[in-house]
């Protein structure tokens, strides 16, 4: 229960914070009610930077815009910022307001996006003590021109060396510092914004170039910024009224001059002619107006030091500053850039630069020879490296990937092959081979640069890496052995069904040879029998008790008696097998038949 109630106390007090708040900021938020817009829509004229060169005076030999170098006193205080309250000549007003006249602007002053880095990009517009603060800001006042309905900055700016917002060429007076210190005021062309040469640090953009080289530029820079298709006069009411106002010069020594006034539109302040001739009595050779009205702001170390124009949104008996777009911030002593290049340590606005580095920005390489070590030569612009190797020094080989002079080239290794880092080429790790490291092995083959052969059981192939012939073949590889080993059965089977057509035919078939052996075997079994027969026969004659047997008569043995005896031996023979042979004469048989 106790948690309970310490959760609900906590939820009331953030409600009631929270409302506070919200009531804070309504307090101190201002109505945008003095607005001083020099056009009726957009922001600058729409014809281009051609027209702005053509329509100059012949004295300006048509150039748009003025250059002067900046001072770079570092002794003494940053700036010096003077109140005053002066009647206007020839008027029966009185204007209070400061003129900061600023030392070394290149290293002292920056345009700042409102609220800090990033603003612009999101349309944020925020109050100048606010910005001042984040920015520690010595000084600040409020810089260029905003949508008052969106938030978005116009013009162009660049704030610390970084090009926050391009305008694409829109014809407004530009105020400009660039990498040299060079001030620059006029109308610039889209070449001059994006110059690599000698690129702006600062720049942000005005309406109305108010002193030309100490001379008062009004009505040419409203015949330049007018644009043809206006016809509500609104430059030239804008020129003419009284109201607060805000602008940035230089003089004769190259300080940067910030001037600021109070006042209400239409009822107090100073017109720009007025503007104008107040910064010429002060000795100010250029400068132009920046946004004024309920904008018109000046901050003193984070704290307002102006009088605002606008009323309050919570009670409009009181009058607070307005959230506006960039500032004018003057600060103590910076690098340029801040970092030094990445070459140095910025220590009271001087660069201390790294060994091999010199310039205001350590941005200027130099070296020695020693200093290159045995990879690089040394040059003009500092170590000239090896291929393959990197660093101011020379002492750094090329991030794996890279290889070549300054190491900008990519390697082409893949299945994570080693890249050269001079000449590129690869070294495959086992299992692959190829330029690039792109082919697996050979079937039969492993190891580094697939050496090594195989030795499975029946040739079948091994792992590509390690050699085993336990392993088990993925993807790609897979494939292929099934595909060679569909390949050489059908190859095998298609050999043997040829050599069948074409093997020798024996003359007698299978078939044929069963039925002649079964036919010689059925004769032997029926010689065997009749054999058999014969011999059963010739037992059942010699049986005892038979007198079976013949007898020739001598008588007739001996008939022809005058044969010799070689041919009595020889009938005596024929004679025999002749009468064993007839059965006629059946006196050879004594015994009965």
């Amino acid at each position: 229960m106790a948690k309970l109630l310490v959760n609900c106390y906590c939820t009331v007090q953030l409600i009631w914070l929270t409302i506070w708040l919200s009531e804070c900021e309504l307090i101190s938020s201002s109505l945008d009610d003095d607005l001083l817009s020099p056009y009726s829509y957009g922001h600058g004229p729409s014809h281009s930077h051609r027209h702005i060169r053509d329509c100059q005076s012949v004295v300006h030999a048509n150039v748009t815009h003025e250059t002067s170098p900046s001072s770079h006193r570092t002794s003494g205080p940053v700036a010096k910022s003077n109140v005053f309250i002066s009647a206007v000549p020839g008027t029966s007003r009185w204007v209070l307001g400061h003129l900061t006249v600023v030392n070394d602007p290149l290293r002292t002053l920056s345009v700042l996006e409102p609220g800090g880095q990033g603003g612009c990009r999101m349309d944020k517009r925020e109050k100048v003590e606010e910005t001042a603060k984040a920015g520690e800001c010595l000084y600040a006042q409020n810089g260029g021109y905003f949508a008052t309905k969106t938030g978005e900055c116009l013009g162009n700016i660049v704030s610390d060396g970084e090009m926050v917002k391009n305008s694409g060429g829109v014809q407004n007076a530009q105020f400009g510092i660039r990498k040299d210190g060079t001030l620059v005021f006029g109308y610039l062309s889209q070449e001059d914004v994006l110059e690599k040469a000698n690129p702006f640090v600062q720049l942000v953009s005005g309406v109305v170039w108010l002193l030309r080289n100490s001379t008062i530029y009004i009505n040419e820079s409203v015949e330049a910024e007018c644009d043809s298709t206006q016809e509500t006069g609104t430059l030239r009411e804008f020129v003419d009224v009284v109201s607060a106002r805000t602008a940035v010069g230089h003089d004769q020594m190259g300080n940067l001059i910030l001037f600021h006034i109070d006042g209400q539109t239409g009822q107090r302040g100073m017109t720009l002619w007025e503007v104008a001739n107040f910064l010429k009595d002060q000795g100010v050779v250029n400068a132009i107006n920046l946004d004024g009205g309920g904008s018109s702001t000046y901050v003193v170390n984070g704290s307002l030091a102006s009088y605002p124009s606008d009323h309050c949104a919570k009670d409009p008996m009181w009058r607070c500053p307005r959230l506006v777009s960039t500032i004018l911030c003057v600060h103590q002593p910076l690098c340029q850039p801040k970092n030094c290049s990445g070459h140095g340590i910025c220590q009271d606005g001087i660069c201390q630069c790294q060994k091999g580095w010199s310039g205001t920005g350590c941005d200027v390489a130099f070296c020695h020879q020693a200093s290159c070590g045995s990879h690089g030569v040394c040059s003009q612009g500092g170590c000239v490296c090896d291929a393959g190797w990197r660093g101011e020094n020379c002492s750094q080989v090329c991030a794996l990937g890279f290889y070549g002079d300054s190491c900008n080239r990519t390697c082409t290794c893949g299945n994570n092959g080693v890249c050269d880092p001079v000449h590129g080429r690869c070294t495959c790790p086992s299992g692959f081979h190829g330029e690039s490291c792109e082919q697996e092995c050979p079937l039969g083959f492993y190891g580094l640069d697939c050496g090594r052969e195989c030795h499975c059981q029946d040739m079948c192939p091994c792992d590509p890496v390690t050699g085993s012939c336990h392993g088990q073949f993925q993807g790609d590889r897979n494939a292929t052995v099934h595909r060679v080993g569909h390949c050489l059965a059908s190859q095998m089977l298609a050999t043997w069904k040829e050599e069948e057509v074409h093997k020798p035919r024996p003359y007698l078939t299978e078939q044929s040879w069963i039925i002649l052996t079964g036919l010689l075997t059925s004769l032997l079994l029926v010689s065997m029998c009749g054999h058999l027969l014969t011999v059963c026969r010739g037992c059942r004659r010699h049986q005892p008790g038979r007198e079976d047997y013949s007898y020739v008569p001598l008588g007739n043995i001996n008939r022809g008696t005058g044969a010799s005896k070689a041919q009595g031996a020889s009938s005596i023979t024929r004679g025999a097998f002749e009468l064993d042979e007839s059965d006629s004469q059946d006196e050879l048989y004594p015994g009965p038949r």
